[in-house]
């Protein structure tokens, strides 16, 4: 089955696989065709596809595995059958559906011996509902898949597979550009998205955290900033000068924040190093603080009302 470049460190076995991102990366059919290839690779292979809540099977990730198959062709006579609550796969193999949020301690016991969980809307799945799969799939080969679109930082599973991963974990992220079959009326609501409500067309399109910050000044500035590829990572030049941009506040407990940005012009470029912000510390303080960060050269730029200080 063609696979989109950014999924292939996830071809190869590993106990733990996650990707992470955006509307439209693809991620849930890249999932979902792996799965079939593992059950055609692997005769007997016990699966399970997993959500926080299942209320019906229609939450589930059936209904796409369901169109692979026809998709690609693949029936009974290659050891396929749909029932209604499960897919029978090669050797007595079967795929089953899942709510975690149903299972006790006792009942997540009838899935050890499955060798692939696939976790869908994962960044939904509870610190609870992590602790009891984890040690369940635990056959030999076995592995676990998590499929998510971000929305916080301290989501379970972020925490496991983006905080701190398990030894020889291998985590992707998929946004709409990574995908080569990205549908023209896909690409629409996407363009419409960063028009119309920019504030959250960083966390639908290109998997950011959800922001707290609606209605934010240049919410949709950054969001085209970021969709053009004028947001990324940056080195500093050491032939050119640092400049640190400084917006004052004052010291004490009612004091306002002081903001400090570290920037460099090279060529048409600005590119920003760093930044440096806190509330109540005197001046000395940010001082150390640029020079702790190697800026201590850095041309120090005060706002109109600087003298004043």
């Amino acid at each position: 089955m063609p696979t989109a470049e950014v999924f292939a460190p996830l071809l190869d076995p590993a106990r733990y696989k996650g990707a992470h991102g955006g509307r439209g990366s693809g991620k849930s059919h890249f999932f979902a065709e792996m799965l079939i290839e593992d059950a055609l690779s692997e005769r007997g292979l016990l699966s399970v596809c997993i959500r926080e809540v299942q209320k019906t099977l229609a939450d589930s990730a059936k209904r796409l595995i369901e169109a692979k198959l026809a998709e690609h062709r693949i029936g009974e006579a290659d050891g396929f059958k749909v029932w209604r609550e499960r897919i029978e796969t090669p050797g007595d193999g079967v795929i089953i559906f899942n709510g975690m949020a149903d299972h006790t301690a006792e009942s997540i016991k009838s899935l050890e011996g499955f060798r692939r969980a696939w976790i869908e809307e994962a960044q939904t799945l509870s610190a609870r509902s992590l602790t009891l799969l984890r040690p369940t799939i635990r056959a030999e080969g076995s592995e676990i898949w998590a499929s998510w679109n971000p929305r916080r930082k301290t989501d379970p599973i972020d925490l496991l597979l983006r905080g701190s991963p398990p030894t020889g974990a291998v985590v992707v992220q998929a946004n709409w550009r990574d995908n080569p079959w990205f549908p023209a009326v896909l690409d629409q609501e996407r363009r419409d998205c960063l028009r119309d409500d920019p504030d959250q067309y960083d966390h639908i399109w290109e998997g950011g955290y959800v922001s707290a910050l609606t209605g934010a000044y240049f919410a949709k500035h950054l969001a085209t900033a970021k969709t053009e590829g004028r947001i990324g990572k940056v080195v500093a030049d050491p032939l050119i000068r640092r400049r640190a941009y400084w917006d004052l506040g004052g010291a004490g407990a009612s004091a306002d924040a002081m903001a400090i940005w570290v920037a460099q012009f090279v060529d048409r470029e600005i590119r920003v190093l760093d930044y440096i912000e806190g509330v109540g510390q005197v001046l000395a303080h940010y001082v150390a603080e640029l020079r702790a960060r190697g800026h201590g050269e850095a041309l120090c730029v005060l706002p109109h009302d600087g003298v004043n200080t």
